[in-house]
């Protein structure tokens, strides 16, 4: 039987977080506290391509802080590239430890389909 889900993804894995920069090939993700413009975020920072800020990512509240200063500082695109990919590495992860088996299909438009086969059968 398939499904279809939409997700709407709060970032609370440090570890997905980790497995999505390396995914990407991006620098591993940094604890610290950054000024974004003119407020200050904590949380795991990570630099997207073509950002002047880093992404934060909170895994305490699931809470996403950036300034692109609506694409004049880095495009959307990094950021929506960088969710799909934790997305897709925090299912896997989960997958894995429920013992299932994940096979990884990119399709022609740019979507990741992912096929969970419960038990680990394959």
């Amino acid at each position: 039987m398939s499904h279809i889900v939409q997700i709407k993804t709060e970032v609370r894995d440090a570890i997905a977080v980790q497995e999505a920069c390396q995914r990407l090939g991006l620098d591993a993700p940094v604890l610290g506290t950054v000024t974004l413009f003119a407020t200050e975020a904590s949380g795991l920072l990570v630099r997207l391509p073509g950002w002047i800020y880093p992404v934060v990512f909170d895994t305490r509240s699931g809470q996403v802080r950036f300034d692109n200063y609506g694409g004049r500082w880095g495009e959307q695109v990094q950021l929506d590239r960088f969710l799909q990919a934790y997305a897709v590495e925090k299912t896997k992860i989960e997958a894995r430890r429920k013992g299932h088996t994940v096979f990884e299909q990119t399709l022609d438009n740019g979507s990741i389909k992912l096929t969970v086969t419960v038990g680990g059968a394959a």
